[in-house]
C-alpha cells in the first residue's frame, strides 16, 4: 500500500516529448489530468503528459476539456484546468481524491524543479486557510515548492494499510521579501487548492469523490490475486463488474495486469488460442496440431505445460456475457486453465449470458482440482513431517494422518451434493481449510530450520 511509485503522478512539458518541463498534474481518470491552469497558460495550448514514475505507460499529448478551464466565483480562472488526454490510458492507476482536510494533517508533493526533472518530494502540514486557498508549513524554507510544483498532487503520507490520497493541488508559493527562492525569504509557505473546491467547479471531480466513486476493498482483493506468486490461490475468479460502477473504475487498471485479456463480443479467440501458445511448452513442429486442439477442430495432439515462469499466467476475459456465443469461447478457456493459466472471468451482468456454463465448465471443475491438488500436497507435508519427526517407519509414509483423511471425507462428500451453488459452497470452504493446513506445516517447518534468514 505505501508504494514509492504512482502512476497517477504525471511530470508536464508544454507541446511535445521535446518541450520544457512545465509543471505536474494528477491522473483522475483514464482519460483525464488535473493541472493549474497557469501550468497550461492558454487553454488551446497543447500539453505533453508523462508518467514519470511508470516507464511501460506511453506519453501522451492532451488539451483542456470542454468545459475544464475552471471559473471562480467571480468568473476569473482559479488556476485550475482539466486536461483530457488524447487516447486513454486505462492501465493507469488513477489517483483517489480525498475531499476531507484538517490542520496538522502531514501531506508531501512531488514536482519537477529545475535540476530535479526526475522528481523531488517535499513534506509539510496543513496550516490555515487563505482565501480559497489552503497553507502547507514546511519544516524549513527549504521545504517549501518552487517553480515545476504548480499542479502537483498533494498528498496524504502513506503507510501499509493506507495508499495515499490525493487533497489538493499545489498552486504556488509565497515568501515575505519577494526573492526567487522560497530559503531567500524569512518567511516562505506553499499553498494549495483543496479537491473540495474543485469538485464544486467541476461536475467530473465531484463524481469522483463520492463514496462509492472506487470499490477499493474489491480493488485489494484483486491485486493480492494478480501479484500472489503462491500457486494455492484460486485458479479462477468470476466476478460481476456493473459497467460504470465504483467497482468498474477499481477494475479497469487492475485487468492490464493480465498475461493475456478478451474483450467479449470485441477480441478474436483464434488470436487468443495463438497468443495462449506463447507461453506453452509443445514440441518442436507441432504448433497447427496445438492451435487446432484449443479452437476444438481436432483431438488432443498429446499433453504440454506452460514454460517456467516467475509468477502464475492469467487471462482475463471482460464481459464473458458480451460474447454472442459463449460456449466456445468457454470451452477453450477451459483447455487453457487445464493447461495452467489462471483466469478471471467478469460477467457486466449478473446471471448474464454464458453464467451458469461459466460455473459448470469453469469455475466447479478448478475448484474441484484445486481441492484434489491441494489434498496431495497435505498428504505429502504430513507423511515427510511423520517422517522426520521419526513417529512411523519407511513403510507407513503412505498412510495419511488424521487431518487428511478428515479433509478426504469431507471432499467425498461433496461429490454427492446435487446443488451446484452448495457444492461451490462446500469446495470453497474446504480449500480454504486445506491452505490453513498447509500453511501450518509450512510454518512448523521453518520454525525447525530457524526461520528465514
Amino acid at each position: 500500500m505505501g508504494e514509492l511509485r504512482a502512476d497517477w503522478r504525471l511530470r508536464l512539458r508544454r507541446g511535445d516529448a521535446s518541450g520544457p518541463v512545465c509543471g505536474a498534474g494528477v491522473l483522475i481518470d483514464p482519460d483525464t489530468a488535473l493541472t493549474c491552469a497557469h501550468v497550461v497558460r492558454d487553454p488551446d495550448d497543447v500539453m505533453w503528459v508523462e508518467f514519470a514514475e511508470s516507464r511501460e505507460i506511453e506519453p501522451v499529448t492532451a488539451r483542456v476539456a470542454e468545459g475544464g478551464w475552471l471559473p471562480g466565483s467571480d468568473g476569473q480562472g482559479e488556476d485550475v484546468a482539466l486536461l483530457r488526454l488524447e487516447s486513454s490510458r486505462p492501465q493507469a492507476r488513477p489517483a483517489t481524491l480525498e475531499p476531507r482536510m484538517w490542520a496538522g494533517l502531514q501531506v508531501y508533493a512531488t514536482g519537477y524543479a529545475k535540476g530535479f526533472e526526475d522528481g523531488m518530494s517535499l513534506h509539510g502540514t496543513i496550516g490555515g486557510v487563505s482565501g480559497e486557498w489552503v497553507q502547507v508549513d514546511a519544516v524549513h524554507r527549504r521545504g517549501v515548492v518552487r517553480r515545476g510544483f504548480s499542479g502537483a498532487a498533494v498528498c496524504t503520507r502513506p503507510d501499509e494499510q493506507n495508499p495515499p490520497k490525493v487533497v489538493g493541488l499545489i498552486v504556488s508559493w509565497r515568501g515575505d521579501r519577494g526573492m526567487p527562492l522560497p530559503e531567500d525569504n524569512l518567511l516562505a509557505f506553499s499553498y494549495l487548492i483543496p479537491v473540495e473546491r474543485i469538485a464544486e467547479l467541476s461536475p467530473t471531480v465531484k463524481e469522483l469523490i463520492r463514496p462509492d466513486a472506487w470499490d477499493h476493498d474489491f480493488e485489494g482483493r484483486l491485486r493480492t490475486w494478480f501479484d500472489d506468486p503462491d500457486p494455492d490461490e484460486d485458479p479462477v475468479k468470476i466476478t460481476v463488474v456493473p459497467p460504470g460502477s465504483g467497482k468498474d473504475r477499481s477494475l479497469r487498471p487492475l485487468l492490464y495486469r493480465a498475461t493475456l485479456r478478451y474483450q467479449g463480443g470485441r477480441s478474436s479467440r483464434p488470436q487468443l488460442a495463438a497468443s495462449a501458445l506463447d507461453y506453452v511448452a509443445y514440441p518442436p513442429g507441432q504448433y497447427l496440431a496445438y492451435w487446432e486442439w484449443l479452437l476444438g477442430t481436432r483431438l488432443s495432439p498429446g499433453p504440454a505445460t506452460l514454460r517456467g515462469h516467475r509468477r502464475p499466467l492469467t487471462i482475463a476475459v471482460d464481459g464473458l456475457d458480451q460474447e454472442p456465443e459463449p460456449r466456445p469461447l468457454i470451452e477453450l478457456l477451459a483447455k487453457l486453465r487445464k493447461l495452467g493459466f489462471r483466469l478471471l472471468i467478469v460477467f457486466r451482468t449478473d446471471g448474464g449470458t454464458g453464467w451458469t456454463l461459466a460455473r459448470d465448465e469453469l469455475l466447479e471443475p478448478a475448484l474441484v482440482d484445486h481441492a484434489d491438488l491441494l489434498l496431495t500436497r497435505l498428504k505429502k507435508l504430513e507423511s515427510d513431517r511423520k517422517d522426520k519427526e521419526g513417529l512411523v517407519d519407511s513403510a507407513s509414509l503412505g498412510t495419511a494422518s488424521e487431518v487428511a483423511e478428515l479433509r478426504c471425507t469431507e471432499r467425498r462428500a461433496i461429490d454427492g451434493i446435487s446443488d451446484p451453488q452448495e457444492r461451490l459452497k462446500r469446495l470453497r470452504k474446504l480449500t480454504k481449510r486445506l491452505r490453513t493446513d498447509i500453511g501450518f506445516h509450512m510454518r512448523a517447518d521453518l520454525r525447525s530450520h530457524g526461520g528465514r534468514a
